[in-house]
């Protein structure tokens, strides 16, 4: 009988413990041909909601459906075999109550496979946090600039610039790593206090346009490959595909305009 090598998924317990140790790499993935080419070399991959806009052309996340998160997050998976796959829970199906987000996150637990949620907001939902956390889902918490909340935080717009925010996003993160937060996304934070947060709680930030200082970096795929024609300022593109796309394309219809295809090519005879 041969024995059979086989590749062991990271774990929960192996991110959290990343804390002070190993740097976290995590990136986004939406669909199962990046996700297995990109799986090597991260510990997480995120199906974010930023789907939306990145995959499906949405002005923001607020349109994202638990069923398109539930679709991307079932071809994450069948490309990924190593990485902590998260899928974000979308606008609408965790606010309301604890009841209704486990409801709706042990769904998406349950069609996709993943390993863990995330979901975004501070104080407000560490009892939510607790409450899935206590019934078997992991939950990755995301602080700061929060998507979902664009409209009514007026935009984009980079938080803890003045030390008056300090404490309330201090607190934030306090409040979601003693819920059972395995993780923290610190999203759009002044480096100062971003830097501040990751010394004072004991689970890994992972930053995102916040500071080196965090215990991991998360960036949106697309971001990183240079297909994004207008990047937030923070990203560092490590390719630029977006112009080897437009020039492929280019080659390509060059090559098929110049050439000549007589009628009797398209044509097809009837078999008699």
């Amino acid at each position: 009988m041969s024995v059979q090598n086989t590749i062991r998924r990271k774990t929960v317990p192996q991110i959290r413990n990343s804390k002070n140790n190993t740097p976290v790499v995590c990136l986004t993935a939406y669909h199962a041909h990046t996700a297995r080419l990109v799986d090597p070399y991260v510990d997480l991959l995120l199906v974010g909601d930023s789907l939306g806009m990145v995959m499906h052309g949405m002005e923001n996340t607020l349109g994202v459906s638990l069923e398109l998160m539930i679709l991307h997050g079932k071809a994450v998976m069948r490309g990924a075999d190593q990485a902590v796959v998260v899928v974000d829970m979308p606008f609408g199906t965790y606010e309301e109550s604890p009841q209704i987000a486990f409801r709706n996150a042990s769904r998406v637990i349950h069609e996709t496979g993943c390993t863990a949620i995330k979901l975004e907001g501070g104080a407000r939902m560490a009892e939510t946090i607790h409450f899935l956390s206590e019934r078997g889902i992991p939950v990755m918490a995301h602080i700061g600039l929060t998507p979902q909340s664009v409209q009514t935080m007026g935009g984009y717009k980079t938080q803890g610039r003045t030390t008056d925010e300090w404490a309330a996003l201090e607190e934030d993160a306090r409040a979601v790593a003693e819920a059972g937060a395995f993780s923290v996304v610190l999203e759009g934070i002044a480096e100062p206090l971003a830097a501040r947060i990751t010394g004072q709680i004991d689970v890994p930030t992972i930053g995102i346009g916040a500071s080196p200082a965090c215990d991991g970096q998360i960036l949106v795929l697309e971001d990183m490959l240079g297909l994004n024609p207008s990047p937030a300022k923070f990203v560092k593109e490590f390719a630029s595909l977006g112009a080897a796309i437009e020039g492929a394309a280019e080659a390509y219809a060059k090559e098929v305009r110049s050439r000549h295809f007589p009628a009797k090519e398209h044509t097809y005879a009837m078999k008699k």
